[in-house]
């Protein structure tokens, strides 16, 4: 039988994380079994559900790559179906007319509450014989639909939790089809899966009360019964329901915070889910071969920011440079924008070749976790002056008059065209004028990393050199000699 999953969100908020989750579970099942991947919209909640929250749904799936085989589908186009099968139910015998009104239920609770008992459907619609019940539905009497729970333990296989059961007795008989012949959520969520022929229901561990329910509607229907696999709950770092105080935004809120796709998928696949080794890191591809439901684990995942973070970080420092170049720009610009300064003008060498903007990105994007964090140590080979940092200037530039002399003289060392054909030749002259001055080379390199990058710390500094390239380094170094300088004069 090919395989056939769907994911089915309420459009009455974002993809958040959970939702995410789900989705990626259900695509890496279909892909790793050549099945297929539906998204249904569970939208018959009217009141709450918006066609923005459709289309965010749409945005976060196509942003993580999970693209759709199927979909998507509106669990509202399928009312009448819902209604004709819970027609079916009553003619069956395995469902039965309830009279009993709003006020009457509540009553009933509340007197049960009174005396300390707990409150359950007794069945007493059930009961009616059918003549009066008919005559009764004849005169226009408001009625819900029932299905009659027979009293033995539901049973089965949990894919995820192994065998589950739910005790005789556990279970009321309960709605499928309210008085106004509205269909109750279990009811629909049966009819689409079975209409759609959904072999597989991957969900959250929230939905293992209504499993019971359906497999009853799915055996009273006569519609074949999906395998169940519900997965853990994700809790924040506290043990507590994941919530917005632990990060749980939009998917796309993550984006707009500069993660990649790649990383929010790795982190997601890992929250639940282990590939039973120590692997960590995953591409697309990866997780696709390496997942299975087997190894979804049964205790609850935490949301950990700081692993997110880490991640991220990983796939941004495999990643192609080409492929980073553009947000780093975008972000960049967007930076200046918002400070209501001229992109040009900050950054005037933004400009500058692919090649050169790759090189860059190459050498700087170890560290960063996410885009800005990029973009941030980006910056500084393009700004139009460098902020000296006080911590570098009191470390590395303590012997100003010392330091602004050698400042001069490897300018003057480096001024050919030739200084700069390649890292080696850069690393060359720079160890050679720290040879002739008789100086260790770090009295040399240290005070050159702060006049190009304004601070203590960079890459690798030859190749800092030859990223930023001739004519901005030289005048980087010779800025500084003359900042230098005036400090001397004022002191």
């Amino acid at each position: 039988m090919a395989v056939r999953v769907r994911f089915a969100p309420s459009p009455t908020g974002f993809l958040h994380v959970g939702g995410a989750r789900t989705a990626l579970f259900n695509w890496l099942f279909a892909r790793r079994a050549g099945g297929t991947f539906l998204l249904r919209v569970e939208d018959t909640d009217r009141a709450r559900s918006r066609p923005e929250h459709t289309q965010a749904i749409l945005d976060g799936l196509a942003w993580l790559g999970l693209e759709l085989d199927e979909g998507p589908a509106f669990q509202a186009d399928g009312v009448e179906r819902h209604r004709r099968d819970a027609l079916s139910l009553l003619r069956q015998g395995a469902a039965y007319r309830c009279f009993c009104t709003a006020e009457e239920l509540a009553a009933r609770r509340e007197e049960a509450k009174r005396v300390g008992s707990g409150y359950g459907y007794d069945g007493r619609c059930g009961r009616l014989d059918a003549a009066i019940s008919s005559a009764r539905a004849a005169a226009e009497e408001a009625f819900a639909l029932r299905v009659r729970v027979p009293r033995e333990a539901i049973e089965w296989e949990d894919m995820v939790h192994g065998p589950m059961s739910f005790p005789a007795g556990s279970i009321d008989d309960f709605i499928v089809l309210r008085s106004d012949g509205t269909p109750v959520y279990n009811l629909a969520v049966v009819s689409d899966d079975a209409e759609a022929a959904i072999t597989h229901v991957i969900r959250g561990d929230d939905h293992l009360s209504n499993t019971p329910k359906q497999i009853l509607l799915y055996r009273a229907l006569g519609r074949p019964l999906p395998a169940f696999g519900h997965v853990p709950l994700i809790l924040g770092p506290d043990g507590k329901r994941l919530s917005k105080r632990h990060g749980a935004m939009s998917v796309l809120a993550y984006r707009e915070e500069g993660y990649l796709p790649r990383g929010m998928l790795n982190f997601l696949a890992l929250l639940g889910w282990s590939p039973g080794d120590d692997r960590e890191v995953f591409d697309v591809g990866g997780l696709t071969e390496a997942f299975s439901v087997d190894r979804v684990l049964k205790k609850s995942a935490v949301f950990d920011l700081e692993k997110l973070g880490w991640l991220n970080g990983r796939h941004i420092a495999d990643a192609p440079a080409d492929d980073l170049a553009g947000a780093v720009v975008e972000i960049l610009g967007r930076e200046a924008r918002e400070e209501g300064r001229d992109l040009a003008g900050t950054h005037p060498g933004l400009e500058t070749s692919p090649e050169r903007l790759a090189r860059i990105i190459d050498l700087v994007k170890g560290r960063p976790r996410t885009l800005p964090a990029l973009a941030r140590q980006v910056s500084p080979f393009f700004a139009a002056t460098v902020r000296y940092d006080d911590g570098a200037v009191k470390r590395f530039w303590k012997r100003p008059e010392e330091t602004a002399f050698h400042l001069r003289r490897l300018a003057e060392r480096l001024g050919g065209e030739a200084a700069f054909s390649d890292v080696e030749r850069l690393e060359s002259e720079v160890r050679g004028l720290a040879a002739e001055l008789e100086v260790g080379a770090g009295r040399i390199i240290n005070p050159l990393r702060v006049a190009l990058m304004g601070q203590g710390v960079s890459p690798g500094i030859f190749e800092v050199l030859e990223a930023m390239g001739r004519e901005r380094a030289l005048a980087r170094i010779r800025a500084a000699a003359g900042f230098l300088d005036a400090r001397v004069a004022t002191a």
